[in-house]
């Protein structure tokens, strides 16, 4: 028996509809339905969830790490010929808990989901899957996905946001700042009013050190009336670090991670060095080395990505002069070495 099928019989012998299970194990019940159906793998996460909701005694996690071994990344080549042959979409959506799986285990299942993806479906994964390369340092794959993603994003009439979103990534990549401010105004051209493309120009502008354009592009974002996300807290509390608003920064960083789950483990880390940044920034350099070091040294090998070392090396130019920077820089040698998946590589730590 599969582990979708184990988990809709477990659920239905507990009388627990979908949604009940889902408020429980804290997932969207429409990606239990999708696991359940054998449209999605599931998680470790979840297998341990509901075992614990379901009283199952362990036999969901035992089937889970029983399952097939998914598709290796080697399909990629055949995944991206597929997608440009076929870049007629419409708006996709986030495709289940990806933010609990480390980048090198999610590109294998994003690869698959691909292969009997509908073309809104297309759009959005191909974005999910040039966002993940670029975590695991695979510049060259990962830039051609870029353009097949905004390929496909133009067709479905949402290209603004896979242009934003490939600026945002090019950010921590450190891609040229003129060429990420070319595709930035590409995305705000297509949607004046989108949050997401005015807050990856207003980013670049930032880091382009274009203080007066980069404060009032803050202050728009700020007053957009929308419901309060963590990203959109991450994107205005990292423009107040860039602009030296270290107190400001860290209420609305703090406020980002108060909203991020728990078990995003890789985004957390990420939060918590945009912090550590903004805290010294702020002034508090010795707090902002201590949460940087803390945060290295307990995250897991399989987090240490590019967005990561991103982080904590915008930590390092800030307290380079202090005692600890050493041992952060020595750290940060590890994080590198350790999350390194085949790309062109970064160079050496500075």
């Amino acid at each position: 028996m599969t582990f979708g099928s184990l988990l809709r019989q477990c659920r239905q012998t507990a009388g627990l509809s979908l949604r009940q299970l889902a408020a429980q194990v804290g997932y969207d019940h429409s990606y239990l339905s999708q696991v359940e159906r054998g449209q999605r793998p599931g998680s470790t996460d979840l297998a341990r969830l509901c075992d614990q909701v379901l009283g199952t005694d362990g036999r969901l996690s035992a089937t889970f790490e029983r399952r097939p071994a998914r598709v290796r990344p080697e399909p990629l080549e055949a995944a991206w010929r597929g997608l440009v042959g076929s870049v007629d979409a419409d708006p996709g959506q986030l495709f289940g808990d990806i933010g609990s799986v480390p980048p090198a285990a999610l590109l294998p299942s994003l690869v698959r989901q691909l292969a009997g993806a509908d073309q809104a479906e297309a759009a959005e994964l191909s974005i999910l899957i040039a966002e993940t390369l670029t975590r695991l340092d695979d510049r060259c794959t990962a830039g051609r996905w870029w353009w097949a993603a905004r390929a496909a994003a133009d067709s479905a009439g949402c290209g603004a946001t896979a242009r934003a979103r490939e600026v945002i990534s090019g950010l921590a990549e450190r891609r040229p700042l003129p060429e990420l401010l070319e595709l930035a105004e590409e995305a705000v051209a297509l949607d004046r009013q989108g949050y997401l493309p005015r807050a990856a120009r207003a980013l670049v502008l930032a880091e382009l050190g274009r203080r007066e354009e980069a404060r009032r592009a803050l202050q728009e974002l700020i007053g957009v009336e929308l419901a309060p996300t963590y990203q959109m807290h991450w994107v205005e509390g990292r423009l107040c670090t860039l602009l030296g608003y270290g107190v400001a920064g860290c209420v609305l960083l703090q406020r980002a991670r108060e909203l991020c789950p728990e078990r995003w483990i890789g985004e957390r880390a990420r939060l918590d060095l945009c912090l550590a940044e903004c805290l010294a920034v702020a002034g508090e350099v010795a707090a902002g080395l201590a949460m940087a070091l803390r945060v290295l040294v307990e995250l897991p090998d399989e987090w240490r990505d590019t967005l990561v070392y991103d982080a904590a090396d915008r930590v390092l130019s800030v307290v380079q002069a202090e005692p600890g920077a050493t041992e952060l820089r020595r750290l940060m040698a590890g994080v590198w070495a350790a999350g390194r998946a085949g790309g062109e590589g970064r160079g050496s730590v500075r």
